[in-house]
């Protein structure tokens, strides 16, 4: 069990690697293992990565959306894991398949728990997204209506 609080050390976490795009940061973060338990749409889910093919994975979630900002609603922990809800926000700046940048703003929510080790590294997320409000979002902003 973990008793020291985990949720400034997320924020922190989420705020350098994700909002920031600091892939040098990932390694002060993570275990050696990073299990994505649950997330469904994303090409990752069910891997597990090391820090490298996360790094690869920030990367390449970043690449269309280079300013996107999380903000934090509310987190909640219990032993080793911390649930985040949030709201996301972006500019999509780069292609996606099928979708050519468009300069149009993107929004989307979720909640993710994400686990720790006792050396209170990240170790893996299980999450919960509204990728089909993204897609919507691009197809609308794709017909130009």
């Amino acid at each position: 069990m973990i008793t020291s609080d985990l949720k400034p050390l997320l924020a922190r976490f989420i705020r350098e690697v994700w909002d920031e795009g600091r892939a040098e940061a990932v390694a002060a973060y993570l275990a050696p293992r990073y299990t994505i338990h649950h997330d469904p749409g994303d090409q990752w889910d069910g891997h597990v990565l090391d820090q490298s093919g996360y790094i690869d994975r920030l990367k390449m979630s970043r690449a269309p959306f280079p300013d996107q900002r999380f903000d934090i609603q509310r987190m909640c922990s219990e032993d080793d894991a911390v649930n985040m809800t949030w709201l996301w926000t972006a500019t999509h700046l780069a292609d996606l398949p099928g979708f050519p940048a468009t300069g149009a703003p993107i929004r989307m929510s979720g909640a993710t728990t994400y686990f720790f080790d006792q050396d209170q590294r990240l170790t893996g997320h299980w999450q919960i997204t509204d990728r089909l409000g993204v897609f919507q979002q691009l197809q609308h902003t794709r017909a130009g209506t």
